[in-house]
């Protein structure tokens, strides 16, 4: 009987503007990090994901392949993006094309323990803790519940 293979989670190939803070232990790797990133501790990041200037991920959260998140952003604690859809009615199981993309605009603010599935969400948004983001959302404003919903237009700008 042999043991397990042990891998280490670390910050590998990481492309970075300046004044980038990563909290380890968090498991980084091949992504790009723009000016003023703050990544907190228990953080995955993976291949191909941009985040950014002045974009905060907080501890505990997962931000999968195929993710764009724009400039002065805050996800908060444990949110969790998702690429794939079980388009097939299982997971894709290494069939990557599979994968669907999602952007974030800018000034967007992502409570804790939301789900954001493979979607669009304009600039100026608000989405509350423990949403689940099922489709694109277009228009600014504070967003809530399982699906998300529409409480009320034009979130507040955030400061930068």
């Amino acid at each position: 009987m042999s043991g397990p293979t042990l891998r280490r989670a670390g910050i590998v190939n990481v492309t970075t503007g300046k004044n980038v803070i990563i909290i380890e232990p968090a498991n980084v790797y091949a992504c790009t990090l723009a000016d003023d990133v703050f990544v907190g501790p228990f953080v995955e990041i993976q291949a191909g994901v941009s985040i950014g200037a002045r974009s905060r991920i907080q501890s505990h959260s997962f931000v999968c392949e195929l993710v764009e998140i724009g400039e002065d952003c805050v996800v908060a604690h444990g949110v969790m993006f998702i690429n794939d859809i079980f388009a097939t009615g299982g997971p894709a199981r290494g069939r990557r094309e599979l994968w669907k993309a999602t952007r974030i605009g800018s000034r967007v603010s992502i409570g804790s323990n939301a789900t954001i599935l493979p979607v669009s969400i304009c600039d100026d948004v608000v989405v509350g803790a423990g949403a689940v983001v099922t489709r694109d959302i277009t228009q600014a404003g504070i967003y809530a519940g399982n699906p998300a919903r529409l409480l009320r237009g034009s979130a507040p700008k955030l400061p930068a």
